[in-house]
């Protein structure tokens, strides 16, 4: 098995590869010249999220700048909105539902590095996916940890660190975030 392969499963993995160097660098370009695109620029910007993503969704819209790892893990299941300044560390799938909206300056972070210094000087890492539902609003400066689903129509209040699962139909907001309140959908 290839270090892209441990890493997609959830394995350990060697980070400073080459296969996934040349991946990284190859995401971090196609980003450069999507950030550097004109706002009415809308075709271009439309190839190059098709050509840097697993899945882009439906006309969906990402703000620049944008920044991903990798961008094969990253899978939107319809139209997706996100606003200026989000970073997806794509080590493992990030996976977001129709309809999802996403403020500013969020951070969506899959990779984990071990606590025990001699193995993160190493250089190993696995990664956790990160599953949010459909028709979910993530308020600006939002940081969402690896091995997080977020459940469908939930809204994460600005600011907050999501460190665990959060369901459905709920508000959740804070550091780390929880449940503040249940939505009633009508």
């Amino acid at each position: 098995m290839n270090e892209r392969e441990k890493m997609v499963n959830g394995d350990i993995y060697m980070p400073f590869c080459e296969e996934l160097q040349q991946d990284r660098f190859r995401a971090k370009e196609l980003c450069m010249k999507y950030n550097s695109l004109l706002p009415q620029q809308v075709e271009e910007k439309w190839e190059l999220l098709n050509d840097l993503l697993g899945n882009a969704g439906n006309d969906s819209v990402i703000e620049p700048n944008f920044f991903c790892d990798y961008g094969y893990n990253i899978e939107f299941d319809g139209f997706v909105y996100i606003n200026h300044n989000s970073v997806f560390l794509d080590c493992a799938k990030i996976k977001v539902g129709a309809n999802t909206f996403i403020g500013p300056n969020c951070g969506f972070y899959t990779a984990i590095h071990p606590i025990n210094a001699k193995d993160r000087v190493a250089g190993v890492e696995w990664a956790e996916p990160i599953t949010i539902g459909k028709e979910v609003w993530i308020g600006g400066n939002v940081t969402v940890l690896p091995g997080v689903t977020i459940g469908d129509r939930a809204v994460i209040g600005a600011g907050s660190v999501v460190t665990k699962d959060i369901p459905s139909d709920v508000v959740a907001v804070g550091n780390p975030c929880k449940v503040i309140k249940h939505i009633e959908q009508k």
